[in-house]
């Protein structure tokens, strides 16, 4: 593979400047574009873009941008045809690319216009090439190259930047390696023909929930990841597909997503959504009826009792003293069985056997079988055999809720959209974007869910610097 393969072609390197990170909600203040022709000639455009509402006061901040300095300038629409005519024919190439690839998808069809373009990301060629480099955001890429920019945050100045680091990449780097990297980055995405071609542009590279419709309608598929785009498109790709996607490839007519700030707000989103929803080809998650659990019951003189009981049925303080979680009753008595065959506790006074609490029962079967202690015989102690099913039940106990009450997970993703997850005693009562809205959720409504537990569980043993408000 030459270099001719990968670089030698003419490109065209953009930036943008927003006033936020979601295309379908932000608008573009500023363009920056650098033509790169492929014999290296270069011509420079850039334009500010009144984007006919207010500029954050932290884009602002960040970019030197305000309100005044784009009170003249054109909208999109006046330039959109400029811009077009810049990027026609050329490979797209971007910091990040799938942001600035979509604003500008988003602001042309505000205008009826569909365009579409083979796009390059310079991150990802980054980590491709530099896989020993910790980091990868423009700043980085500058230093590792010694590259200056006098117009750092501006949409041209950083554009220039992107041309500059195009141009030291085909001069340093082995040209067959930076080939191959370029070509797998811009390998077409693999779609089933009923699909839209332009799926794979619109497609977000956040975290978030998607769905699977088929015909008239009906939904096959919940999944989460956080990355939608490829996710999504892992489905269909044409090797190492699994019986399920080869059925959903072919089923499937249309795809809808909903984007989340972080993996936990997916994760939430996927439980409930996949219970209430009812998908065809979810296993995993599916609503199977109230949880069963394991409780232990004590009697004065006499060793305690395992009882199976609904989860639902007991109280906020009974639930506290449980013993897992299980689909139904007879899961729940399979676990213990287990436990008791594991440990040689015994199945008569577990109450797994008949005769339990009768102390003219005689012994149990696995007494007889050298399996059981003798707790059914006198043979060992109440307290002992007590102590033991407590020690052996141990792993399998709820942990308990660590806060007085309701709580506030806050997720924060790459463009600075938060999602706040309201929670209280492992039940998830919803999301919202303002503290104020969290006070019409009430935990009294909310069903205990054995997954959201699990999950909850999981991410509250290591929330990875989550902002956490108690607002009980």
């Amino acid at each position: 593979m030459s270099e001719a393969a990968a670089l030698d072609r003419d490109l065209v390197c953009v930036d943008l400047e927003t006033t936020g990170g979601s295309a379908a909600w932000h608008r573009i203040i500023e363009i920056g574009v650098v033509e790169v022709d492929r014999d290296g000639t270069r011509r420079e455009w850039s334009t500010l873009v009144n984007p006919g509402t207010r500029i954050p006061p932290q884009i602002v901040a960040f970019t030197g941008i305000s309100d005044a300095m784009v009170a003249t300038a054109p909208d999109f629409a006046s330039v959109h045809r400029e811009l077009l005519a810049r990027l026609t024919g050329r490979l797209f190439v971007a910091h990040n690319a799938r942001f600035d690839y979509g604003f500008i998808r988003a602001e042309l069809g505000r205008l009826d216009i569909r365009w579409s373009a083979r796009s390059l990301c310079t991150v990802k060629l980054s980590r491709r090439l530099f896989p020993g480099e910790p980091r990868h955001n423009l700043d980085a890429v500058m230093a590792r190259h010694a590259i200056d920019c006098s117009a750092r945050h501006r949409a041209l100045g950083d554009a220039r930047v992107l041309a500059d680091v195009i141009a030291c990449w085909r001069a340093e780097q082995d040209p067959t390696e930076l080939s191959r990297a370029v070509e797998l980055l811009l390998r077409e995405a693999s779609l089933p023909a009923q699909l839209p071609p332009e799926l794979a542009d619109d497609l977000p590279e956040g975290a978030g929930v998607y769905r699977f419709y088929g015909e008239e309608g009906a939904l096959l598929y919940v999944g989460k990841s956080r990355n939608l785009r490829n996710r999504v498109l892992d489905h269909f790709a044409p090797t190492a597909r699994s019986p399920v996607d080869e059925r959903l490839a072919k089923a499937v007519r249309r795809v809808a997503w909903t984007e989340t700030a972080g993996e936990l707000g997916a994760l939430l989103v996927e439980a409930r959504a996949v219970k209430a929803e009812q998908p065809l080809h979810n296993r995993r998650l599916r609503a199977s009826g109230a949880p069963w659990t394991i409780r232990l019951k004590a009697a004065a003189g006499a060793p305690a009792r395992a009882e199976l009981m609904e989860f639902d049925a007991l109280s906020i303080e009974e639930q506290q003293e449980v013993y897992g979680l299980y689909r139904d009753r007879r899961s729940a008595q399979r676990a213990l069985e287990e436990i008791a065959r594991a440990h040689q506790l015994c199945r008569r006074v577990l109450g797994l056997e008949l005769g339990a609490g009768d102390p003219d029962g005689g012994s149990c079967f696995a007494f007889q079988l050298k399996r059981c202690r003798g707790a059914c015989r006198g043979l060992e102690s109440a307290a002992l055999h007590d102590t033991r099913v407590r020690l052996a039940l141990s792993p399998q106990r709820l942990k308990p809720w660590p806060y007085r009450g309701r709580i506030l997970v806050g997720e924060r993703d790459w463009r600075g959209e938060e999602d706040l997850h309201v929670l209280s005693g492992w039940k998830y009562l919803g999301t919202v974007r303002e503290r104020e809205a969290a006070e019409g959720l009430d935990a009294d409504e909310a069903s205990f869910d054995p997954d959201v537990y699990r999950i909850l569980k999981r991410f509250l043993a290591a929330p990875r610097g989550a902002q956490i408000v108690e607002l009980d």
